[in-house]
């Protein structure tokens, strides 16, 4: 697939397990819904089932793993449907800036926003901004390390 056949309707056609190493029940995004190299969208469905809910309320530990996770669909999206490799498992490996200015509760639904600040040698710098109803409720940046398949 070429970049330039990426189109949002598409990317929600795609079971988001297929991009991201991480599985049920630690799943924390729901669906990749904008992909560019640069940029990249989440949406996902707070469940009272999720493991990083806490009095009905996603954690704030709960959405910094959903940024995280934000990060990891977009290198899974590119890896597995523009370069036909497997998804890379990736490793949090700094968290800056990260302030929380609202809840999502259960029912709502996030959209996280990433954007690829730099990207070298297996390293991803990102800023993150997550929203709810259209609020602002968390910002971020997160430095990501992506295990080597080779190794």
């Amino acid at each position: 697939m070429k970049l330039s056949d990426v189109t949002d309707d598409f990317l929600r056609t795609i079971d988001i397990h297929s991009v991201l190493p991480q599985q049920e029940p630690f799943v924390m995004v729901g669906a990749l819904t904008h992909f560019e190299l640069g940029t990249s969208t989440t949406q996902t469905l707070i469940r009272e089932d999720n493991l990083l809910v806490e009095d009905g309320c996603f954690s704030a530990s709960g959405m910094m793993e959903n940024i995280a996770q934000t990060c990891a669909s977009r290198i899974g999206f590119y890896n597995k449907y523009i370069l036909g490799r497997d998804v890379q498992v990736g490793y949090i490996g700094a968290i800056r800036d990260y302030v929380v200015l609202g809840k999502a509760r259960v029912g709502q639904t996030l959209t996280t926003t990433v954007d690829v600040l730099e990207e070298v040698f297996g390293m991803t710098l990102a800023t993150a901004t997550v929203r709810c109803d259209g609020q602002i409720i968390a910002t971020g940046q997160v430095k990501l390390a992506v295990k080597n398949n080779e190794e």
